[in-house]
């Protein structure tokens, strides 16, 4: 990644929790950049990684003594190789009182050692999400994200508000992923990268989590809940396709999820009269490895493969969660299908108000296309609903009703120079 260093929008948040709380734990997927980032904004800490094998220094067998050889402020690479550090970092921690910033954290696990962590230092330490890389932070323009802009402005008015388009394919964007180590890979080795990270996720971090007897089924398990992304989880259908029962089968996902390379997106059930769907939907966080599993061979095979429309839509979803972990304050993540069929992609929940999310990849959208934001409105007349966007590939953006705006699936905001109070008062 020499001279490829990507600026990350949580920059800003990072720093700040470092001058707030005594430790800070920055957690995300294998890759995701978290000691490149660290290295980057704190070049003078004493830095120390962590290994599965090795016991780095003696960590594990005595790590009081290593605390006293490192003591803060430092950071502490792989956390999850080294369990027997947290009592004695809470003791320490403890010790050496109301003090920020006394220690930074990285872990790409979220199960057993993160979840002591995360109980042995309540009140003491803040926990924050490193994903792969953003279409803002892509295109170096970190603080670019459209999210934050519409949130501000529950009018829905981001066809007036100045911005630029991401000149990237989406063929690209999706079939390469988001990892920053694909920045400097040629697209004829991407398989190759993506190869090289499956083998060693399944064999490092998903052989940590849980006892798994046959590494060949989990990994068709992974290829195949990377196929059945953008769709309702049903662990039944997962596991009767690879022989495996619904207990190891939500088992599997746990671990996914765990390790940072899936999560799921709640259903709404705001509506207590209508019948409504209760099952969350599942997505990959990464579209290269869904490529990958799904032996797409380069971003000529997207346009006619079955997978498009749940790999794009897919790809949003990750990209508007990368920007919601940007925010000071998170907003919920929901999906909405009645029994009749009609659904809304993603529902977003801030300040009482909801917020109305439809993707879909075409590139003239037309009324018919909002039909199931029409459904929601029409279920729900009670609630403060936002206008609703329509991710797509548009130009520029536009209002295709009187309640939707259909913006470009790559569009950037110009607005991070100017507070959206402040543009929305000025009418930029």
């Amino acid at each position: 990644m020499t001279g490829m260093y990507k600026e990350r929008s949580i920059q800003g948040k990072i720093k700040k929790a470092v001058e707030s709380f005594r430790v800070v734990v920055l957690s995300g997927a294998r890759q995701t950049g978290k000691t490149t980032l660290l290295r980057k904004l704190f070049p003078d800490r004493d830095f120390i990684t962590f290994d599965p094998v090795e016991d780095v220094e003696h960590v594990r067998a005595d790590p009081d003594f290593f605390l006293d050889n490192h003591p803060s402020p430092a950071i502490f690479d792989e956390i999850q190789y080294a369990p027997e550090l947290v009592a004695a970092l809470k003791r320490r921690v403890d010790r050496n009182g109301d003090a920020p910033g006394q220690y930074i954290l990285t872990g790409s696990q979220q199960w057993q050692v993160m979840r002591v962590l995360a109980e042995s230092l309540a009140g003491r330490a803040v926990f924050i999400d490193l994903h792969g890389l953003s279409l803002a932070e892509l295109a170096d323009a970190p603080q670019a994200g459209w999210l934050a802009d519409w949130l501000a402005d529950p009018q829905g008015r981001l066809e007036q508000f100045p911005g630029f388009r991401y000149m990237e394919t989406p063929v690209n964007w999706i079939w390469r992923g988001t990892l920053p180590g694909v920045l400097t890979v040629a697209n004829d080795l991407i398989p190759a990268f993506w190869d090289s990270y499956q083998r060693t996720y399944i064999e490092r971090d998903a052989r940590l989590m849980a006892e798994l007897s046959d590494w060949q089924q989990f990994s068709l398990f992974l290829r195949l809940a990377g196929s059945l992304s953008a769709q309702e989880v049903n662990i039944s259908q997962l596991g009767r396709e690879i022989g495996v029962t619904p207990r190891t089968a939500r088992k599997w996902l746990d671990i996914l999820a765990g390790t940072f390379q899936w999560f799921e997106v709640p259903a709404w059930k705001g509506n207590a009269v209508k019948r409504v769907s209760s099952k969350p939907k599942g997505y990959l966080s990464d579209t290269g490895l869904i490529c990958h599993g799904q032996r797409i061979s380069s971003p000529l095979g997207l346009p006619g493969h079955p997978l498009f429309g749940a790999l794009f839509e897919t790809a949003i979803i990750n990209d508007i969660w990368r920007q919601a972990d940007a925010l000071s304050v998170r907003p919920g993540f929901w999906h909405w299908r009645a029994a009749g069929g009609a659904e809304v992609d993603l529902i977003l929940e801030r300040d009482g108000c909801l917020f109305p999310v439809e993707i879909k990849l075409t590139s003239n959208p037309r009324p018919r296309d909002c039909s199931g934001l029409a459904a929601f409105k029409v279920a729900h007349p009670l609630v403060s609903l936002a206008p609703g966007l329509l991710v797509c590939a548009v130009e520029k953006p536009r209002r295709i009703t009187p309640d939707v705006v259909a913006l470009p699936w790559n569009w950037l905001s110009t607005l991070s120079a100017v507070s959206p109070e402040k543009a929305v008062a000025s009418g930029v």
